[in-house]
């Protein structure tokens, strides 16, 4: 029988995070995800850089892919630096995969990936997020309620 998951990811330090997701998109669902890179790329992630800004996830062939995250190449990795645009395997369960498949297919909903981090144990996480895309009116309401919410919070800090 599989060990429960924790209710949240356990976050140790966040090398990566699409904050642009969560303004172009509403997040339906989070899923955790293991990542298969090669030597040079943990390297490269543990000293800080990536970039997931511009990435997606697709399922292909019963896999999922991470496509156009830039981790760049590695300092000190002479010949067997990897490169920085490869498609990279995602590491999820089958039934995960069925699920995110299923959503993709029939309801016209995008993996995202929100943020890509290594946890307790060490292990490079992507924190991927099944998300539906918002129009133009939704933007601009998601920016009303923010500045609303901002001037809200002033004006109580005013009123003490």
């Amino acid at each position: 029988m599989a060990r429960p998951k924790p209710a949240t990811f356990d976050k140790q330090k966040t090398v990566a995070e699409n904050r642009r997701a969560r303004f172009d998109y509403y997040i339906e669902d989070k899923f955790e995800a293991g990542i298969a890179l090669q030597g040079t790329e943990v390297k490269a992630l543990r000293a800080g850089e990536a970039s997931i800004a511009e990435s997606y996830a697709e399922v292909r062939d019963g896999q999922v892919w991470l496509v156009n995250a830039n981790i760049p190449e590695f300092s000190h990795g002479n010949r067997f630096n990897h490169e920085p645009r490869r498609p990279r395997k995602l590491l999820l369960h089958t039934r995960e995969i069925e699920k995110l498949f299923g959503a993709v297919e029939r309801k016209g909903m995008t993996l995202v990936p929100l943020s890509v981090y290594f946890n307790s144990t060490g292990r490079a996480k992507v924190e991927l997020a099944l998300a539906k895309g918002k129009q133009a009116h939704d933007k601009r309401q998601t920016i009303k309620d923010r500045d609303w919410k901002r001037d809200k919070a002033r004006l109580l800090r005013e009123s003490r």
